[in-house]
């Protein structure tokens, strides 16, 4: 239980830190992430809670995907411009 505990923590801070970068702003996914988790706080069912740390699991992957595309459209916009030649 001590150790599921553990893993709700480090997931909730890592997508903390993720929502620095949002695109609808920090406090927009702060809110959101802080309502999702509270929603879920009295979940006791060990199974619930590993499949909604896996899904955790998942938008953190979709995050990551999103700003690696977001950092790609800027690179690809900065250097390879039509304008700049």
């Amino acid at each position: 239980m001590s150790s599921q505990r553990s893993k709700v923590i480090n997931l909730y801070k890592t997508l903390l830190h993720l929502g620095k970068d949002y695109p609808s702003g920090y406090d927009f996914f702060r809110t959101r992430l802080h309502r999702a988790f509270m929603k879920n706080k009295d979940e006791k069912d060990p199974e619930k809670i590993e499949k909604m740390l896996a899904h955790g699991q998942y938008i953190i992957k979709e995050l990551e995907a999103l700003y690696m595309l977001k950092k790609y459209r800027t690179m690809k916009r900065r250097y390879y411009n039509e304008d700049n030649k």
